[in-house]
């Protein structure tokens, strides 16, 4: 049975409430979102429009969750790496984290340039429309950032199973309690 110093030493090492509730939503959409992207094409032009809507609605939901998360990030700081971590491991995490927020805004950015291009507003899930951005219209820019959201979106499927490996890795390396600092169960500090 773990004493209370035991507690509070797995606390201190945790995510916060908050960056553990951005981690798993996020990601949630992003794992989502990848496979309408991926997928749309198979299920028919019947589905597809409907396929697209959600699409460019969740990637507008993962932009401004991003951007909030990044705010949380800067103003809560995340436990140290831990020293099970090597130091090549804690460069290529940190490198990675940071490749992640990149990617987490960049990709809806460049899905809106995309749909920019067309001059077209946004649907959000039907609630309200979200105007195009004044950046150039027509084939060439829309071809252009539809190859860009493509590219992105394929390094974030790399990223993904990169981070997921690390996690893994450490795992069974008997590292069980890395996976512990972010998952929604267990003890927390806020």
């Amino acid at each position: 049975m773990a004493s209370a110093a035991d507690l509070r030493e797995s606390a201190i090492l945790r995510y916060s409430r908050g960056a553990i509730w951005f981690h798993w939503v996020i990601a949630a959409l992003i794992v989502a979102n990848l496979m309408l992207g991926l997928y749309q094409e198979d299920f028919g032009k019947a589905a597809k429009a409907s396929i697209i809507f959600f699409h460019k609605s969740t990637g507008f939901a993962i932009l401004a969750l991003s951007v909030g998360r990044l705010f949380w990030r800067v103003r809560n700081r995340p436990p140290a790496f831990d020293d099970a971590l090597r130091p090549w491991e804690k460069t290529l995490a940190h490198v990675t984290h940071w490749l992640f927020y990149g990617l987490m805004i960049g990709i809806p950015l460049t899905g809106w340039l995309l749909v920019s291009a067309n001059d077209r507003s946004t649907s959000f899930f039907g609630l309200f429309e979200i105007s195009p951005l004044p950046f150039p219209r027509g084939h060439e820019p829309h071809e252009f950032w539809e190859d860009v959201h493509e590219i992105a979106g394929k390094v974030m499927i790399g990223l993904i199973l990169l981070h997921v490996a690390g996690a893994l890795k450490h795992h069974f390396q008997g590292h069980r309690h890395l996976i512990g600092r972010m998952t929604p169960w267990g003890s927390r500090t806020r």
